[in-house]
């Protein structure tokens, strides 16, 4: 038995996501929040507490559409992202300018913004995925960087962040390992919101068209 309204909520979201894992297994599920941008679907990949929601809520002001927050349902044959518009939570208020609107559903544990709420539509169709930005946070300061990984780096952080892998082939290694290879993948340390918001757009916008289609009829980032 839930001992307020804020426990209750939590649970029931954390069943329903259980439950829909079981329905579609199919689907590689991630701990990611997934925006869409100019025809272009990212995910941002991070344990919680790390940042995706602000992140996300940030990328909402700036011309980014609204798959999901905290979970994020990939297809490894279509390498699509399917969108799941649940209201974005909140452990902590965002800073200025990015405040939460007055109708936000305050619990003893979250923030909630439902989608009818958010600066930007939510996306109602899968989206093609392009890139993956794993979260970092650091105390150091407050710029955010950007660097490139390795493909073996993203599998590894996307594998620690699966929830269904042991639905998948291999463990769900190899479906971790195949949405590294097919994107492109990029740590953030996320600094300053706007900041951050900006580096994210401009180095979406700057990435090269330079995907290959192998004999399989899978499409590789050169």
């Amino acid at each position: 038995m839930s001992r307020d309204h804020g426990e209750f909520l939590f649970q029931f979201e954390k069943d329903m996501t259980i439950e829909l894992q079981k329905i579609r297994r199919d689907l590689y599920f991630l701990h990611a929040a997934a925006l869409e941008f100019d025809g272009q679907s990212i995910l941002l990949v991070a344990a919680s507490g790390v940042g995706k929601s602000t992140t996300t809520w940030g990328l909402l002001h700036h011309g980014f559409r609204y798959l999901s927050d905290e979970l994020a349902p990939v297809s490894l044959e279509r390498m699509e992202v399917y969108p799941y518009p649940q209201a974005i939570c909140f452990k902590k208020e965002p800073s200025r300018p990015y405040l939460l609107p007055h109708r936000t559903i305050y619990t003893s544990r979250t923030k909630h913004v439902p989608t009818e709420l958010l600066p930007s539509e939510a996306a109602i169709e899968p989206g093609a995925l392009t890139a993956i930005f794993l979260l970092r946070q650091s105390s150091l300061s407050s710029a955010p960087t950007i660097r490139p990984i390795t493909k073996g780096e993203a599998a590894a952080r996307l594998y620690a962040n699966a929830l269904n892998a042991l639905a998948h082939y291999g463990h769900g290694l190899d479906g971790a390992i195949e949405i590294a290879k097919r994107n492109f993948c990029f740590e953030l340390t996320i600094g300053d919101l706007h900041a951050t918001c900006a580096l994210l757009k401009n180095t979406l916008q700057d990435l090269p068209d330079n995907r290959i289609t192998s004999p399989l009829g899978l499409v590789e980032v050169a």
